[in-house]
């Protein structure tokens, strides 16, 4: 491995851009591929045993392109695969899991609520992170029905995406809810229509910077942190469509950025 080599993202689609963004913003030194699994998404409702397959898939093509660390930016990948993928694969993985402790342990309500994938409600860091830091709250969960699809499908702005998320929501605003963590990489890009259905004491938790933080934390330890003055480079790739993922690259970047579809 060499700290020039670039950082190596997925995820079952566009969702793990917001990873992406806010790496890009931290590490502006670190190149990095992106793969969007998008022929194959959503994860979510697929076996555990489909979710190892299609995640060693895509690590592998990674491994092609040198990657030094790889990046499982996708909750329903980590609940499901990244055991496997640490226990087969020579190479460091960070993984997302819901954002439960800073939002239990910042709650003043002591009810907090968690939208997500049921594929990452039945994950073990899930589990054993609720249990460990929420003990004393209330924690109230949401499988967040559709939400993939009408990113994927890009129909965050449509009229009805809204009246969606008010009838979601609506049961754990009822629970006086003050935090709503946000367990899927595809849910912060319906920040902006969340904000207008919840109350204005909810904070949103958005599980990206943590595992930015996670993923600069592995690079220091593993003295991978590029810091030569080069140009870095993002390179995006693409298992189904591109429409969707060139769309919001460029409303991230306001560039025109280009996606290989292998």
């Amino acid at each position: 491995m060499h700290n020039t080599q670039p950082i190596g993202i997925f995820d079952s689609g566009v969702g793990g851009l917001t990873v992406w963004k806010e790496l890009v913003n931290s590490s502006p030194n670190e190149s990095i591929i992106y793969y969007a699994d998008n022929n194959n998404c959503p994860y979510g409702p697929k076996s555990k045993e489909e979710i190892i397959e299609l995640s060693s898939r895509v690590v592998d093509f990674l491994l092609t392109k040198k990657c030094k660390v790889i990046i499982v930016a996708c909750n329903t990948a980590t609940a499901a695969a990244i055991e496997y993928l640490r226990s087969n694969y020579p190479i460091q993985f960070i993984g997302i899991e819901p954002a439960v402790k800073p939002a239990a342990l910042n709650s003043k309500t002591k009810s907090i609520a968690i939208l997500a994938t049921e594929g990452t409600f039945n994950g073990k860091l899930y589990l054993g992170t609720s249990q460990k830091y929420a003990k004393d709250i209330e924690l109230n969960v949401k499988v967040g029905d559709r939400l993939v699809d009408i990113v994927e499908n890009g129909l965050v702005d449509d009229v009805e995406t809204e009246n969606h998320l008010s009838q979601l929501v609506k049961p754990l605003i009822e629970k006086n809810i003050d935090h709503l963590v946000l367990g899927c990489t595809h849910y912060p890009f319906l920040t902006e229509k969340l904000k207008k259905v919840l109350p204005d004491n909810v904070e949103i938790v958005d599980p990206a910077p943590a595992v930015v933080k996670q993923t600069s934390r592995v690079l220091e330890q593993l003295s991978l942190i590029n810091t030569e003055n080069t140009s870095p480079t993002y390179e995006f790739y693409s298992s189904g469509g591109t429409k969707i993922l060139k769309q919001l690259l460029k409303k991230i970047t306001n560039k025109n950025t280009t996606v290989i579809k292998l």
